[in-house]
């Protein structure tokens, strides 16, 4: 084998061998608003997964640029609430048109063909076009410092509110998710994503 102490390599390295080996990652489209109570941000994070389910609360690792936050991490923490969306096929290209770097002023929502909604109860709109929509409210933010006291990354650990399932991908007589009709969609490595591919099961010993 070839080893790698991770304290002898440099962030990008880190970063390449983690997003490498940890594959594949769910994607959470998050949508908060700002400060200015207007200007919608929109953002993928692949750092992303569960927490707990009692309480119902998931974590997004926000990782900062040159030690600020980024709107994601600011706005949520701002007004205590943001939604997560799960990624399918149908608009992962526009999905990706968000990931570029904007003022936090202009929504990245403008320069794609995504839609947004009123969501009730929340200031936070959601996307129309995800089949599934975590509607959330801040549990805390937990700043993440690397070995020279720098906070690198905001840990956003949200508890979840409503679950949003559209019809086509929601059993409603046995309470399921169908996978193979939600397409989801996730992240490998640099530029790469895959599929959903083959579904087997392993019962899980007594």
């Amino acid at each position: 084998m070839t080893i790698f102490k991770s304290a002898d390599l440099s962030q990008k390295e880190n970063y390449k061998f983690l997003t490498g080996s940890i594959i594949p990652r769910p994607i959470a489209f998050v949508t908060t608003l700002a400060e200015d109570g207007v200007t919608v941000n929109a953002a993928p994070f692949s750092f992303f997964n569960v927490v707990s389910s009692d309480p119902a609360i998931v974590s997004i690792a926000v990782q900062r640029a040159e030690g600020k936050q980024k709107d994601t991490a600011r706005n949520a923490a701002f007004t205590k609430e943001l939604n997560i969306h799960i990624v399918s096929e149908t608009f992962v290209a526009e999905m990706n048109k968000t990931a570029a770097r904007l003022a936090p002023n202009v929504s990245e929502i403008d320069d794609t063909n995504l839609h947004l909604e009123f969501v009730p109860g929340m200031k936070t709109p959601k996307i129309t076009e995800a089949n599934i929509i975590l509607t959330a409210k801040l549990e805390q933010i937990i700043p993440i410092k690397n070995d020279s006291g720098e906070i690198v990354t905001d840990l956003v650990l949200a508890r979840i509110v409503t679950y949003d399932f559209a019809d086509e991908v929601f059993d409603s007589e046995h309470q399921y998710i169908l996978p193979e009709k939600l397409t989801p969609v996730a992240r490998l490595a640099g530029n790469d994503y895959t599929k959903l591919g083959e579904i087997f099961r392993i019962e899980r010993p007594n």
